[in-house]
């Protein structure tokens, strides 16, 4: 199809190189002589909802953007241009220099990242996260090729080592952008990938803000990319960020349209066949959440069954790395959800940690079995639990603001209980 010479003008790139969205959809709908209430009603929202998104230079809902982007004509690649960060470097007095190693290890840092509030997170790593958001950096040089740094940083997730991860995304921000550059899918699908595992780690320490702005530019580049497991991992790091927004409804019809979307692929491949596993698991969760005991339960034995025709455990660096045991330990989460802590205890118990090949996922098996135990009013089993978990991976317990919650009440009330004294000095009294 031609594109409208509109779009080759002046105003269109300048417009689009200065980051203006909005601006660009103001572009095309005055071309077309629509009023606000026109595309308005063509898109299903208010005129004055149009005005705000055409005047502000934030974007603050992107699924809108990219509708009254396509309903007035404004071609892909000059979207795709205004919604990237500027690649200005940031000031370099105020860049994060540090390397990932000194990040975790200096004890300043630490301390940071222990007594930081539940929304602000370490807040000095935080910062350096923010610049990368708020203007790409400078791209780095000598620290290899960006495959393998991608597959270190999700090792360090998958450690729960979250300080160093944080440390180096700023830089692999960078990086994805620059190679990003290319258009190729596949550099466009790999910048996808750094942005959900950005959000991932965001939400994990809850940061829902900057978790939600992460997931939503994962599935900006994982639309242009057209890789069908690249969107399907950034809606689902969106659907859980607005998931902890108590957002359900929404978080659930995003899921349920991504699980479809990669249904459609036919299944294929094992990638592809662990992807679905793992959107029926999410979804599973997220229906739980919002109180939706039927299809919680319902998704939970598809996703058992999706999960029988995986070979086993998931290999390194799989974009989604769902077992069998995984499945059973996101029922253990779903029965809890739903407010049955008899029935998570029981799906839980002839899990091991020895079934999950990741520190990370031996931690989860730990603190989803705490809240269970919690829920149950079992001090002791609890604060085993998250001794355990402690062990697989200090950061599950020390960074995620829900499970330190329980480790706080737990000192609180039970202070004399058989372990709890050892995990608050562990989780609380570290550094």
């Amino acid at each position: 199809m031609p594109v409208d010479p509109l779009w080759n003008s002046t105003a269109a790139r300048q417009l689009s190189e200065q980051r203006r969205p909005g601006a660009l959809i103001r572009l095309g709908r005055e071309h077309r002589s629509w009023t606000l209430a026109d595309l308005g009603e063509r898109i299903g929202c208010s005129a004055a909802t149009v005005s705000r998104l055409e005047r502000r230079a934030r974007v603050i809902d992107l699924g809108l953007v990219h509708l009254a982007a396509a309903e007035v004509g404004v071609p892909r690649h000059i979207l795709m241009t205004s919604l990237a960060p500027p690649s200005t470097p940031a000031p370099a007095g105020t860049r994060v220099t540090a390397s990932p190693r000194d990040a975790e290890e200096d004890p300043m840092r630490r301390r940071t990242l222990l007594t930081a509030t539940a929304a602000a997170g370490p807040a000095a790593l935080l910062m350096g996260l923010d610049e990368a958001l708020a203007a790409t950096p400078t791209p780095t040089t000598g620290l290899g090729p960006l495959d393998g740094r991608l597959a270190a940083a999700r090792e360090l997730y998958d450690k729960g080592v979250h300080g160093r991860l944080l440390a180096v995304l700023p830089g692999l921000i960078a990086d994805g952008h620059r190679a990003a550059a290319s258009r190729k899918d596949l550099d466009q699908a790999r910048l996808s990938s750094v942005y959900t595992l950005t959000s991932s780690v965001l939400s994990k320490i809850g940061s829902y803000e900057r978790a939600r702005l992460t997931a939503d530019r994962a599935r900006t580049w994982a639309e242009v990319s057209g890789s069908p497991l690249a969107a399907a991992a950034a809606a689902r790091e969106l659907a859980i960020v607005l998931r902890h927004q108590d957002r359900h409804g929404e978080a659930q019809r995003l899921m349920t349209s991504a699980a479809t979307d990669v249904e459609t692929t036919g299944l294929r491949t094992d990638a592809a066949a662990a992807a679905y596993a793992q959107m029926l698991c999410t979804l599973a969760y997220t229906a739980a959440r919002g109180g939706q005991r039927a299809e919680a339960l319902a998704m939970v034995e598809e996703a058992r069954r999706s999960a029988r025709r995986l070979p086993g455990p998931p290999p390194p660096g799989r974009l989604f790395p769902i077992s069998r045991a995984a499945v059973d330990l996101y029922a253990v989460g779903v029965h809890w959800a739903l407010g049955d802590a008899g029935a998570a205890l029981e799906a839980g118990k002839d899990l091991r940690p020895d079934q999950f090949p990741t520190a990370e996922r031996k931690a989860r098996l730990g603190t989803d079995m705490a809240r269970a135990w919690w829920a149950w009013n079992r001090p002791e089993q609890t604060a085993r639990a998250l001794l355990d978990a402690h062990r697989a991976s200090p950061g599950e317990v020390r960074d995620r603001p829900a499970i330190r919650s329980i480790v706080t009440e737990l000192a609180e009330r039970h202070p004399r209980t058989t372990g709890v004294g050892e995990l608050h000095v562990a989780v609380l009294s570290a550094g």
